[in-house]
C-alpha cells in the first residue's frame, strides 16, 4: 500500500540504511557523536515497539482510529506507518520490526535500545476498558523481540495497576530479570497518585524497577478524559515510596492543575517537571528522558531550557521516541539551525544522516545541539549511556530465558494466517 500523499510529511523511506552513503560532513558528525562514548554503552531508553496484530503478535489497535469519524486519529497512524517503511498493513507487524532492526544494526557502533510495550486501559474495578484503550503492545511480544538479539534490546513491560494480577504480574517479570516498567497514564488511564497503586509500588521498589512514565500533554494517542492523568505533581506518590522515576518527555508539553497550591492554578507540566527535578529529596530517586525534546513542538523553551540547566544534566537519559524521529515534518533542520541550535554545515551533514537512518539522526542531531547563546552548554556524553543508578541495560539474571537464546539477531518467528514469518 503505498502513501505518497504523506512523503513529505512522514519519511517514505525506501531504501535500505546499508544502501544510502554518507559525504565527509555527515561522517565527521558521526565520528565526533560517538567520541567519549564506550563501544556497546549507547542507550536510547524510548523505543516503541507497534503492530497491527494481523500475524499473532498479540498487538492491536482499537478500530475507531482508523474510522473515518476519527480523521485526525487516522492521519497520525498513517504517517506512523509511512515514517516505519510499511508497506503492506497485512504484514505491518513484521515490516515495523525489521525497519527497526535495520537502523539498529545500522549504528556504527553497538549500544541498546528499550523496547516499550503498552498495555490496556483499565477500570478500577480491575476490568479490560477496552473503549478507550487506543493501542496495546504485549509484553511477551517485547520480550519475544529482546530474546532475538539482547545484544541489541532491553525489554521494557506495560503493566496497568489497576489489573487484578498488576502485582503478580509485575513479580513475574521481575524475576526474568526486566527492570522497567512503561506507564503513559493519559493515555492508559491510571491515575499515579491513585492509593490503588501503592501495592504495585512496594513490589516495583522491593525489585528496585524503574517507572518510565510519560508526563505532560499526550498528542501521538489521545485520550482526553484522562488528560489530568499527565500532571508531573502526581507522580510524588511513587517518589515519595522509594520508586525511582524518569519522566518521559521532561513532560514538556500542556497545562495542568498545581496540586501544590490551595489555588490550584493551571500551570505549564514542564515547569511542574523542573520544581519535582529542584526538589533535595527527589535527587537519586527522579530522573528525565530527553525523547522528544527535539521534536518542533518541544524545542523551544523545553529544549532551551535542558541544554542551559547544567545541574540536572546528570538525572538525564537520552531516548527517541522513535518512530516519531521518522516523521520528518516534526525535525526540520531548517528551523533548528536557524535558531541556532546547529550550523548550516552540521545541518548538511545531518540532513544526510537522516535520509539513511532517522534513528541514528536523533542521536548525531542532540550530540550536536548547542544553546543558541551560549555554545558551552550542550548535553554532555553521559546522557548517552546507562545511568549507574538506573541499570537499565542490566544483564538479565543468570538461569532466565536469555539462556536458551544467546547468540546476536536470531529470528523471532510468528505463526500468522500466511505461515511461519521471520523477524531478522
Amino acid at each position: 500500500m503505498k502513501y505518497s500523499f504523506l512523503t513529505k510529511l512522514a519519511g517514505n523511506f525506501k531504501k535500505h540504511p546499508q544502501e544510502a552513503k554518507l559525504g565527509w560532513h555527515a561522517e565527521f558528525l558521526l565520528d565526533k557523536a560517538f567520541r567519549e562514548i564506550d563501544d556497546g554503552g549507547f542507550i536510547d531508553c524510548h523505543v516503541h515497539l507497534a503492530g497491527l496484530g494481523e500475524e499473532e503478535t498479540g498487538c492491536w489497535i482499537n478500530p475507531t482510529i482508523m474510522n473515518a469519524r476519527h480523521p485526525l486519529d487516522r492521519f497520525k497512524l498513517m504517517n506512523f506507518i509511512n515514517a516505519s517503511a510499511v508497506e503492506d498493513l497485512s504484514l505491518a507487524d513484521q515490516q515495523y520490526l525489521e525497519r527497526l532492526q535495520n537502523l539498529v544494526n545500522d549504528f556504527p557502533y553497538n549500544g541498546k535500545f528499550m523496547l516499550l510495550a503498552m498495555d490496556k486501559a483499565y477500570h478500577k474495578n480491575g476490568e479490560a476498558n477496552l473503549s478507550d484503550t487506543k493501542l496495546y503492545v504485549p509484553n511477551d511480544y517485547i520480550f519475544e523481540v529482546y530474546l532475538s538479539d539482547p545484544d541489541h534490546y532491553i525489554p521494557c513491560v506495560s503493566i496497568h495497576p489497576y489489573r487484578r494480577d498488576a502485582v503478580a504480574e509485575l513479580e513475574k517479570w521481575a524475576k526474568k530479570g526486566v527492570r522497567a516498567v512503561k506507564w503513559l497514564p493519559n493515555t492508559m488511564g491510571m491515575n499515579p497518585a491513585d492509593p490503588l497503586c501503592e501495592p504495585f509500588y512496594e513490589k516495583m521498589k522491593e525489585y528496585d524497577m524503574v517507572l518510565l512514565s510519560h508526563a505532560g500533554k499526550e498528542s501521538a494517542v489521545e485520550v482526553m478524559k484522562f488528560k489530568p492523568y499527565g500532571n508531573p505533581l502526581l507522580l510524588r506518590k511513587p517518589l515519595d515510596m522509594g520508586v525511582k522515576v524518569i519522566v518521559a518527555h521532561c513532560a514538556s508539553l500542556g497545562t495542568n492543575f498545581d496540586l501544590d497550591s490551595t489555588l490550584n492554578r493551571p500551570m505549564s507540566n514542564f515547569n511542574l517537571f523542573l520544581r519535582l527535578m529542584e526538589e533535595k529529596k527527589y535527587e537519586g530517586l527522579l530522573f528525565a528522558d530527553i525523547s522528544a525534546l527535539v521534536q518542533l513542538n518541544r524545542m523551544g523553551t523545553p529544549l532551551k531550557t535542558m541544554l542551559e540547566r547544567t545541574d540536572l544534566h546528570h538525572r538525564l537519559i537520552n531516548g527517541s521516541d522513535y518512530p516519531l524521529p521518522a516523521v520528518n515534518a516534526v525535525v526540520p533542520t531548517r528551523l533548528f539551525s536557524a535558531l541556532g541550535y546547529i550550523s548550516s554545515s552540521e545541518r548538511k551533514g545531518l540532513n544526510e544522516i537522516y535520509k539513511k537512518n532517522p534513528l541514528l539522526f536523533d542521536f548525531v542531531l542532540k550530540r550536536c545541539l548547542k544553546h543558541p547563546l551560549d555554545k558551552k552548554k550542550q548535553f554532555p556524553s553521559g546522557i548517552f549511556q546507562d545511568h549507574p543508578l538506573l541499570g537499565l541495560s542490566r544483564p538479565l539474571k543468570e538461569g532466565t530465558e536469555r539462556d536458551a537464546h544467546e547468540g546476536k539477531g536470531r529470528p523471532v518467528s510468528f505463526t500468522g494466517k500466511t505461515g511461519t514469518k521471520d523477524y531478522k
